[in-house]
């Protein structure tokens, strides 16, 4: 198991789903970790269930808002930008406010998150910067075109960066989970349901047919990805898109 004792990690979206099965995973790895995010309920709730983990309130698109929330955690050797949302229309009928809110949360959050981060990793041995993207950063879906436009942005930002610090003790990697078993693709198997008129059992087999495993992810698999990259031999391991997805290509 990666032993993360004496180190201190940082991920953004920490307040449910997959952010806070992250926050936990690397909790019990021994890291000291906060997790950010805007609403402060639900981050003392994930606070509450390790003495490891902290919260810091944050806004991920505000670039104020990301330096406050670095100064607050002090010094981070793992970064994971986690926060991000995701909403379906037609690409015809996707307004400019839903592409502006998908490319704030996901990309711009991210980028922000990162590169701060970076910022203050500047000189160290080691380090780890990791950016939750999706399957959708890796291709296309229907309906969800500002999504995944957002996501193929990360997966780019993530590959220049690490070209960038190749040569420094920081990898900088994207994991690329397919749909997980968390709060966002509940909503996501709501939306479908109601905009379909299926119901929500045939919505979620829509779903888990992407797979060719034919189940959605557990968040726990991603936790595993991200504790491999921030473990012994994984120094090599920069600038990779990694796919935790069942085999869906």
């Amino acid at each position: 198991m990666t032993d993360l004792t004496g180190r201190t990690a940082l991920v953004t979206g920490g307040g449910a789903g997959l952010g806070a099965a992250l926050a936990r995973g690397l909790a019990e790895a021994g890291a000291e970790v906060w997790i950010a995010g805007r609403r402060a309920g639900p981050l003392e709730a994930v606070a509450a269930t390790h003495a490891r983990i902290r919260a810091v309130e944050a806004d991920v698109t505000d670039e104020t808002s990301v330096e406050a929330m670095f100064e607050f955690a002090g010094p981070c050797d793992i970064v994971i930008a986690n926060a991000g949302a995701s909403e379906s229309a037609p690409f015809s009928r996707t307004g400019l406010d839903t592409w502006r809110a998908m490319i704030d949360v996901n990309l711009t959050g991210a980028f922000l998150t990162l590169r701060e981060g970076a910022a203050r990793l500047k000189g160290a041995e080691w380090g780890r910067l990791i950016a939750v993207s999706s399957t959708a950063g890796l291709k296309g879906y229907a309906y969800v075109s500002a999504y995944a436009a957002a996501k193929h942005g990360v997966v780019g930002m993530v590959r220049s960066a690490a070209l960038e610090m190749a040569r420094t003790g920081v990898t900088v990697n994207a994991l690329c989970p397919g749909f997980l078993e968390t709060e966002m693709t509940d909503r996501s198997i709501a939306n479908i349901a109601e905009k379909t008129g299926m119901s929500p059992e045939d919505a979620r087999a829509q779903l888990e047919q992407m797979s060719p495993q034919r189940r959605l992810i557990r968040p726990e698999e991603v936790v595993a990805a991200a504790l491999w990259l921030c473990g012994p031999g994984s120094e090599g391991i920069t600038g990779q898109a990694i796919a935790i997805a069942g085999g869906e290509a």
